[in-house]
């Protein structure tokens, strides 16, 4: 087998830092980059209620084939989010029940996988935070290589290893690091103000009030 492993170094959030962004919604998020790095409708939880929440680390898998991906776990560190770039392929799984019991081990703290899985079951009952673009049986060779931590596209988003993953039920938007303080700072002000739109209409006033909507348009 033949890995790629780019020497990404990136600077580690400090426990403060990640506990502020786990009041932020990838909804919010992607608000506050201007409704952008949001991976498109086709990336889903595999359990209601699932939390992303972490740095990325990245891998290129070679097509239908988990080598890339079980040396990419084993190296990940507790937290991290690992994300996969298997090219959208549905008919075969890079990812089971096996590899999630070691990430469980490894405290990694979810993945998202740009391709198929498999095992789901065992996974919702070891409660790790997967999302996915497909569920299928069949399951993955092991004899290839693939490029690990290096700058992957995953369904409409740029991903690359140290960007913080954000992801719930709405699905996940990736913040790139060197905008992490900006973007934090502007989603919770958004986040203020929501509250304050929020108590505005249930004190009775329209959407339109609260932001200012020009109603010059209307006959």
């Amino acid at each position: 087998m033949a890995f790629e492993r780019i020497d990404a170094q990136f600077r580690k959030l400090t426990v403060d830092e990640l506990n502020a962004w786990r009041s932020i919604a990838p909804a919010v998020a992607s608000d506050c980059m201007n409704r952008t790095q949001v991976m498109n409708s086709t990336i889903k939880s595999i359990s209601s209620g699932a939390i992303l929440c972490g740095q990325a680390r990245t891998v290129t898998t070679m097509v239908g084939d988990c080598a890339s991906v079980c040396e990419l776990i084993s190296m990940a560190l507790p937290g991290e989010i690992v994300v996969v770039d298997a090219g959208g392929v549905e008919d075969t799984a890079v990812w089971g029940g096996i590899m999630t019991e070691e990430a469980v081990q490894r405290g990694i703290g979810g993945a998202v996988v740009y391709g198929a899985i498999r095992d789901v079951a065992d996974m919702r009952e070891l409660g790790f935070n997967m999302f996915c673009k497909a569920i299928v049986p069949r399951g993955p060779h092991h004899g290839f290589g693939g490029v690990i931590d290096g700058p992957i596209a995953v369904a409409g988003a740029v991903v690359r290893p140290g960007d913080i993953v954000l992801g719930n039920d709405d699905g996940v938007v990736v913040v790139p690091l060197e905008r992490a303080s900006e973007v934090l700072a502007a989603a919770q002000a958004h986040i203020a103000k929501e509250v304050d739109w929020i108590a505005a209409i249930r004190r009775g006033q329209t959407i339109q009030d609260v932001f200012n909507f020009s109603k010059s348009h209307v006959r």
